[in-house]
């Protein structure tokens, strides 16, 4: 079959490609064909946004041009043949002007790493095409297809704030603006000489609609011509696009296995992830009966490729003009539309995709089975109408359509007077996720009583299929709507939809119980109204109320509090000035370079790996002859393509560049294809076939306790004596508890970059790591050539958190070796399940602890020994052990202390580094000892806390004194008193005794977080200054810019060293031929080391310029500069600086491990649904001692950004495995970070005010990890509310909550009688779907 030609436009240029490939994404033609690399490559599943672009369409029947965005990395390129596509280069442009959407959430401070900024850019911009001056509420809509890791959303939603209708002047000193609500007076604030202003939106250029770019002429003149049907083709597929019903009936016939897609959001999963492949993809978006919209007097019927954004908005206005009665469906569509995906994908998906996709967790498919919607059905012999009921899905993922059908219509119905509909959904994040189970719920009464006439009740999740509970709906017809129909529900769900305890997708006591809850919120909101209108006298209990009350999403309102530059200091000085972090604005554009970004290098060559699917195997055998023999494929590189060593490592060389016999966990690299491109390698890479001998793998913490499986790094701090402590203690208690791991999820995934120079063995790797040095050293090693040969550079990462500072060395190495095979540059960019799957996670850890204290609660005596799944190789984990280690005492003084931490080795991934470093496992396990005293003792936690907590001039159990200079308790006091708490405990305790099922916590949190690495040798780094003799000055130093600011902040550091402006100064890159032997940027020492290096070769610049000064004093910089150079003086320096008096010996327990303490306090207010274990934050307080910030904006948004990490770690984010060791959470779809929908509705930060920190450069404190664990306050919070749900039903005593807090953790701890319906199978009985570590 003939291809016929695309055609689209993209920024206003026209595209015309004569041979393009169908399977090809608009992501990657983007990127690849056009170089248009400001659209991002983040998960390939259309769930984090990095790749959003607008389309725009012209309708000639509507004489309509419609702007939309979409998810590039989902869409075809052939899908937007005679189409207009925008991205973000195609809207402003640092080189000519940024558009009002880029300008804005660059000067809000909205962009730190950056890699997420061009998506949400878009996503804005699309939303003003569309809506100039939308509402608070429809902005925060356009963000929920997007995602950002760095900073915590809220400078992004208040600087996107200023284009709403809700906006007003942004006053940041007046109490009650829309800008700020905060807790200090005006007074307070002045006499602090502090700030709530970190930009001016006075200043924010204004916004004009009509100044954007026209839609294409040609398209809208020749529209006609761009609607004819076309075809793609190329030897693997053909994708065609009909446009009459006639012509896609045709096509099924001739090819009845054939795709209908619209958007591509299921199919293109499925061939991604899934290896599936379909020759033939029929996209029916342009068959006018498909996408017709008729209201009827019985309903409105949708043609099968409707999206469901156009259904939302359809059915919004039939709400609005039809009476209430009418609108039961309608309503719930909306609502559960609302929740459903994001804006990218809603705005192609169609409803007759999600229809006979006939997954088993459709949000929609529960609502239209309740409904029993009617489908029209078509093929060429003609239509058929089906009603969908429980005979429609015939089993998993098929439905009672013939091949040859396809969906013509769906019929949404009416509801009916004396009918009530109403849909329920539970997931693990409330924004844009799937369902874990989900229902529909309609009932008929006889008219005028309370006698179920019919009743229809629909569940997803709980089977393969969408069922009805038509056992428990044959019971209930001819009852009375009355409380002792309750008392059968349970029995009757139980025994209607069964599920194994082995089920898909486990958590089978949870699902069962949500069944019952949501019928229960569907029994309450009818009874409710049934009262209203009279029908019965019994009303919902008001202390049950709450639970039928919708969702309400409120303006988030914040603060930030900061201590302004003292009066007289020179406008030339940067130090202490919110100045917008330095590459924002190149990030709104798309034209800041990420690695992925550089272009091709002449004759570049792209990497696949080739990695185990065994947890624990030996290699019997490979076979590679399939893959090497396709087209494009140039080799298979394997350990004996290694020139130099094979062995490799962190701390010790216990790992293999590529496995040689053995396979240690799941995702452990065997081999790599080296091919023309990715797509050829990575089809080249799925048919190597490896044989394996398995062997019985050691999986979790539990498996390598009892097999004594530990990495010989076990280690012990102890003071007192821990016995004695026990006999002195009034209460002795004992217990243990869990934290989960987490996924660093950088939006930028790991890429690299290797360039063979053909000479002396010499290669440069340019790639997106936290630790070139680490990557130069065992690139050289593996290649067997002096570190010296290998330049390791960085320009920027895409995000860290610590998850590049190894793991990314190991991969770099593999490159390096495949680049020296074949002569060639290689490159590879990881997609996310691959990055997921092999570069570890934050390590989950188990604590045993016995406990001594008073009656007053005072500690006396603890001991805690602390268990690490550190996975297969050591990398950090001891470290990262021993840290938590030093971590272990929170902020309290404990007498007798012994504590030992076991890095467990397992078949999973290497676990490695991650924002905190086995602070937040550490300190997590005292808060929760701390719970645990204030609840036997009767006291409050924050009393608990106070006893216990260290003064100035205490000794920590590793004998180092606690100096902060009062900061701790300034911090403390300083948050209960913006926080209010004591107040509004008392407000929650009251709002908990008034309402049963939705229950309010309140807790305040301390964290102290001890800055060095625990491994002294790190604690060094350099710098390289360079005076141009034009005065410019050029700076390199040993530490990344991955978001936090690190460049911006050296530049503020030169700039008062230098006493000279920012804009003379510039770094380029980190590379380790300018710094040499540099530590990796993480420990929070990013600032402290390299400012204090970057200082010192200022000051020998300075030195060297003092004549020169003293000669000319009224001259310029420029003026000395050239001076100096005429006299032949060196213009350049280097600065190297050690942390002076640092090290601690465990063995002796002697030494300072700290140079000093970061501490802060955090309170946080949640509210959690006791039926589903849903919960959202309603406020949070933070005060932080950060010394003199050297910009607090950047500061600022690092506490933001670590709180809201901080708050997945301890919430959502849940990590699960195969009980064999494979892990099943691989990307957005399944493992689910916080979104904009979780910012705290209130959010307050303030950095404590004059508090100098003579430890660090300019007496500022490290920030990057401290604030992390305020985000515990959220889960203590959580606990809270829970023990009043338990108090409620007659449990009091005390109870052990493991982290995170997942929907089910919260919904299973609130035992009730719906929860005692479904107990746990016994364990040892069954194999359970997943695991947690």
């Amino acid at each position: 079959m003939e291809s016929d030609t695309l055609v689209f436009f993209v920024n206003g240029t026209k595209v015309v490609d004569k041979n393009v490939d169908p399977e090809m994404t608009l992501l990657t033609y983007l990127r690849t064909k056009l170089n248009f690399t400001g659209t991002k490559l983040g998960c390939a599943e259309g769930g984090c946004g990095a790749c959003t672009v607008m389309i725009s369409k012209y309708s000639p029947s509507e004489n309509q041009i419609s702007h939309y965005s979409v998810n590039a990395c989902l869409s075809p390129v052939c899908a937007v043949h005679g189409l207009a596509v925008t991205t973000v280069e195609g809207i402003g442009s640092t080189k000519t002007r940024l558009h009002p959407v880029q300008e804005r959430i660059a000067k809000a401070h909205g962009s730190q790493c950056g890699f997420c900024t061009p998506g949400i850019v878009m996503s804005m911009y699309t939303l003003l095409r569309n809506n100039p001056q939308p509402s608070y509420d429809e902005m925060m809509a356009a963000f929920e297809g997007n995602l950002c890791r760095c900073t915590g959303y809220r400078p992004i939603i208040q600087g996107y704030k200023t284009f709403t209708k809700e906006y007003c002047c942004g006053d940041a000193g007046v109490n009650g603006c829309c800008q700020n609500q905060n807790a200090t007076t005006q007074q307070e604030e002045e006499e602090m000489l502090s700030s709530t202003k970190l930009y001016n939106a006075n200043e924010f250029v204004p916004f004009d609609p009509t100044q954007e770019p026209i839609f294409p002429p040609e398209l809208k003149n020749h529209a006609d011509q761009y609607s004819k049907t076309v075809q793609f083709c190329s030897d693997r597929l053909k994708w065609i696009r009909p446009v009459s019903i006639d012509e896609i009936l045709d096509l099924k016939a001739q090819y009845p296995d054939a795709k209908l897609i619209n958007g591509n959001t299921e199919v293109g999963v499925e061939v991604k992830f899934k290896n599936q492949h379909y020759p033939v993809l029929l996209t029916p978006s342009h068959i006018p009966e498909l996408k017709r919209v008729e209201i009827t007097d019985t309903g409105v019927v949708f043609g099968a490729s409707v999206s469901l954004s156009v259904i939302d908005k359809v059915l919004k206005n039939q709400i609005e003009s039809l009476p209430e009665y009418k609108t039961g469906v309608f309503s719930a569509i909306v609502e559960m539309l609302r929740w459903f995906a994001g804006p990218q994908v809603r705005n192609v998906s169609a409803i007759g995709g999600n229809i006979i996709t006939a997954s088993p967790i459709s949000d929609l498919n529960p609502l239209l089975m309740a409904a029993g919607c009617k489908l029209t059905l078509i093929s060429r012999s003609g239509t058929r109408n089906v009603v969908m009921n429980d005979t429609f899905f015939t089993g998993y993922r098929k439905t009672l359509l013939e091949k040859e059908e396809i969906l013509l219509f769906v019929h949404i119905p009416h509801t009916r007077q004396d009918e009530y509909f109403y849909g329920y959904k539970q997931s693990p994040r409330r924004e844009d996720d799937i369902a874990i189970v989900n229902a529909g719920m309609r009932v008929i009464f006889e008219p005028g009583t309370h006698i179920v006439r019919e009743i229809a009740l629909s569940f997803g999740g709980m089977a393969p299929t969408t069922v009805l509970a038509t056992k428990t709906m044959k019971a209930l017809v001819g009852r009375k709507w009355e409380e002792n129909m309750l008392d059968d529900i349970c029995e009757l769900l139980k025994k209607d939809l069964q599920l194994s305890p082995s089920a898909p997708g486990g958590m089978i006591e949870y699902r069962k119980t949500l069944t019952a809850s949501f019928f229960f919120k569907f029994y309450l909101t009818v009874m409710n109204k049934l009262h209203a209108k009279e029908v019965i006298e019994a009303s919902v209990p008001s202390s049950y109320k709450t639970t039928i009350s919708p969702l309400q999403r409120d303006n988030i309102k914040s603060s930030q509090l900061y201590q302004e530059v003292a009066d007289g200091q020179p406008a030339d000085d940067a130090v202490g000035r919110p100045l917008v972090h330095l590459s924002a604005f190149k990030q709104t554009t798309g034209e800041a370079i990420y690695c992925d970004d550089i272009p091709p290098i002449n004759g570049e060559l792209y990497l696949a790996f080739v990695t185990s699917t065994k947890a624990h195997a030996k290699i019997r055998s490979i076979k590679s002859d399939e893959a090497t023999c396709l087209d494009g494929v140039h080799a298979f590189i394997t350990y004996k393509d290694v020139p130099g060593s094979n062995s490799t490592g962190v701390a010790v060389y216990d790992e293999e560049v590529f496995a040689s016999e053995k396979v240690v966990c799941v995702g452990q690299i065997i081999g790599a294809i080296v091919a023309d491109d990715k797509a050829i390698a990575q089809r080249a890479a799925k048919q190597v076939i490896v044989h394996y001998d398995e062997l019985d793998p050691i999986i979790t913490i539990e498996d390598a306790i009892s097999k004594e499986s530990y990495f010989n790094a076990i280690h012990t701090i102890a003071r007192g004596n821990v016995q004695e402590g026990f006999e002195m203690s009034d209460h002795v208690i004992d217990g243990e508890v869990r934290l989960g791991g987490q996924e660093h999820f950088y939006l930028e995934a790991n890429a690299a970059i290797a360039i063979p120079k053909g000479e002396d063995g010499e290669m440069e790797i340019i790639s997106s790591s936290q630790n070139p040095t680490l990557n130069q050293k065992l690139a050289a090693k593996a290649l067997g050539v002096p570190q010296n040969r290998i330049v390791a550079k960085v320009k920027r990462l895409g995000g860290g958190f610590g998850g590049k500072e190894t793991r990314c060395c190991m991969y770099s190495t593999c490159l390096a070796v495949a680049a020296h095979r074949v002569g060639k540059p290689v490159r590879f960019m990881m997609d996310r399940d691959e990055d997921m799957c092999m570069s570890g996670f934050r390590h989950p850890f188990l604590a045993r602890y016995k406990v001594g204290f008073n009656n007053n609660g005072k500690i006396q005596s603890i001991e805690i020994d602390l268990y690490s799944n550190a996975g297969c190789s050591l990398d950090l984990s001891a470290s990262v052990m021993d840290r938590a280690l030093y971590s272990v005492d929170g902020c309290y003084m404990i007498p007798n202390i012994r504590t030992t931490g076991y890095p467990c080795k397992t078949n999973i991934a290497s676990n490695t580094a991650f924002r905190g470093f086995g602070g937040p496992q550490g300190m997590f396990v005292m808060e929760h000892i701390i719970t645990d005293i204030a609840y036997k003792c009767n006291i409050s936690q924050h009393r608990i806390r106070e006893i216990n907590m260290y003064k100035e001039g205490d000794l920590t159990h590793y004998n180092q004194t606690f100096i902060t200079n009062n900061s701790l308790d300034r911090c403390w006091k300083e948050c209960l008193q913006k926080s209010d708490y004591q107040r509004r405990k008392r407000q929650v305790d009251m709002y908990n005794s008034e309402n049963r099922w939705k229950k309010r916590g309140i807790s305040i949190i301390p964290t102290k977080y001890g800055i060095s690495f625990t491994f002294k040798t790190l604690n060094q780094t350099g710098a390289l200054v360079q005076v141009y003799t034009d005065g410019s000055v050029l700076i390199a130093h040993g530490g990344t810019e991955m978001g936090q600011g690190l460049h911006t902040k050296m530049i503020q550091v030169a700039s008062r060293a230098l006493n000279i402006p920012v804009n003379k100064i510039f770094i380029s890159e980190t590379s380790t031929n300018t710094v040499p032997n540099t530590s990796p940027t993480a420990a929070s020492s990013g600032s402290d080391l390299n400012g204090q290096a970057v200082k010192i070769a200022c000051d020998k610049i300075l030195q060297r310029l003092n004549s020169f000064v003293l000669s000319n004093p009224k001259g310029s910089w420029e003026d000395w500069v050239t001076a100096a150079y005429l006299d032949r003086v060196s213009l350049s320096a280097t600065g190297f600086y050690k942390v002076p008096d640092i090290g601690h010996d465990m063995n002796t327990n002697t030494g300072h491990p700290f140079s000093y303490f970061t501490v802060g306090v955090g309170c946080s207010e949640v509210e959690i649904d006791c039926l589903t274990g849903d919960h959202h934050v309603i406020r949070t307080d933070i005060v932080m001692d950060l010394g003199q910030s050297l910009n607090p904006a950047i500061d600022i948004g690092q506490i933001e950004g670590a709180f809201m990490q901080g708050y997945g770690l301890f919430t959502i984010e849940d990590l699960r495995w195969s009980p064999n060791g494979t892990l099943l959470t691989r990307g957005p779809g399944m493992y689910k970070i916080p979104s904009f929908g979780d910012v705290p509705t209130v959010f307050n930060v303030s950095l404590l005010a004059n508090c100098p920190n003579k430890h660090a450069i300019y007496s500022s404190k490290a920030v990057g990890e401290p604030p992390l664990f305020l985000a515990s306050s959220v889960f203590f919070g959580i606990k809270y509310a829970i023990m009043s749900a338990r108090a409620d039903a007659g449990i009091t005593n005390i109870f052990c909550m493991d982290s995170p807090a997942t929907a089910e953790h919260i919904r299973m701890a609130c035992q009730d009688q719906f929860t005692s319906k479904f107990p746990p199978a016994e364990p040892g009985t069954y194999v359970p779907w997943f695991i947690r570590m």
